[in-house]
């Protein structure tokens, strides 16, 4: 029979909270948030956080997809968990194909047990972040007019298995919460990012590239981009991310999915453009093929606002200045 371990009587005067993935760049400024909220928080990832020393009480090494080990971490009634381990990356990785078996078996995996474990511990509250992959490639066609509300996400089409396996997981913590009484939280993140994030390797998001090209590139010179620069996006700076995050664990009766994301959409010229011009240098910009993902994507926040009575704040600009900093930081480290 399952053993639930309990803490000792030291422990109890505050909130138990454990993130899983906490030492990605979502999972790692989480802690950091809670922590400065006055909770006591575990952290559970295969690594620890690359750029800076982690905030949590404690912080386990090991691999999510054990069933073992995942038994061994959520053996004990939490307060609230964070399951931000997934196997993910940008465009390069996401959209290319050859890494799709690893993405779907792996974060599969990983939530298939969490919500088991969680259930059986007696947690009692999961956040689950799925992505804006999830929504239809029909509707984002138009770079200029996307549709990404979010009731919009059926007859189901995402343009990746990244996406399909995100629509599962939702269905799955769903499943959880009406069968079982499993307090769920669900958030569709769109393109969240900021300093202490992947900027290399292929696994980095648009933003972090682009701020990496820009920091490398000689005054004069040229960056890439992959596709004609008129695919559109919007960008969610990190502490947008978190404080959405937090609204939604603390609403009453209000489990998502929900957008969290900016309503400021750009296309990649522009974005491009935005950290040319943060960096004072004179660039060109050379259009180069590769994996584009959809051709239009922007959050659509009628809902959060109905329902948190809020949206992000971050204007892109003030975002991509402190990403384009740190990332600058880090380019110079390495010459």
């Amino acid at each position: 029979m399952k053993v639930i371990r309990k803490y000792t009587n030291t422990m109890v005067t505050t909130k138990k909270i454990i993130v899983l993935g906490a030492g990605g760049f979502i999972g790692s400024h989480l802690v950091k948030r809670l922590k400065g909220e006055g909770f006591w928080v575990k952290g559970v990832d295969l690594k620890y956080p690359e750029f800076e020393k982690t905030a949590a009480d404690e912080f386990i090494i090991g691999d999510l997809c054990n069933p073992k080990f995942c038994e061994e971490q959520l053996n004990f009634s939490y307060d609230e968990v964070y399951q931000t381990a997934a196997d993910m990356g940008g465009a390069e990785y996401v959209f290319t194909g050859n890494h799709d078996a690893d993405v779907m078996r792996n974060s599969s995996l990983i939530n298939l047990q969490v919500v088991e474990y969680c259930r059986l511990a007696g947690v009692k509250k999961v956040f689950f972040p799925s992505s804006a992959c999830v929504y239809p490639e029909y509707n984002q066609m138009d770079p200029k007019n996307p549709k990404c509300s979010e009731d919009s996400v059926y007859p189901a089409d995402p343009d990746s298995d990244y996406g399909w396996e995100k629509i599962f997981a939702e269905r799955l913590y769903l499943s959880y919460m009406r069968n079982y009484g499993l307090d769920v939280r669900i958030a569709r993140f769109h393109n969240v990012f900021g300093p202490y994030g992947t900027w290399k390797g292929g696994r980095e998001k648009a933003p972090a590239a682009i701020c990496r090209k820009v920091a490398q590139a000689k005054e004069g010179g040229y960056i890439e981009i992959i596709g004609d620069g008129e695919q559109t996006r919007s960008f969610l700076y990190i502490e947008d991310c978190l404080e959405g995050v937090r609204r939604l664990m603390e609403a009453k009766n209000f489990h998502g999915p929900v957008n969290i994301g900016s309503e400021e959409m750009v296309s990649i010229k522009q974005l491009a453009r935005m950290v040319i011009d943060i960096s004072g240098k004179k660039l060109r910009i050379k259009h180069i093929k590769g994996p584009q993902g959809v051709r239009g994507r922007n959050s659509d926040n009628r809902l959060i606002r109905k329902k948190l009575g809020w949206e992000p704040k971050m204007k892109l600009m003030d975002g991509l200045k402190e990403t384009y900093k740190w990332i600058k930081q880090q380019v110079n480290k390495e010459n």
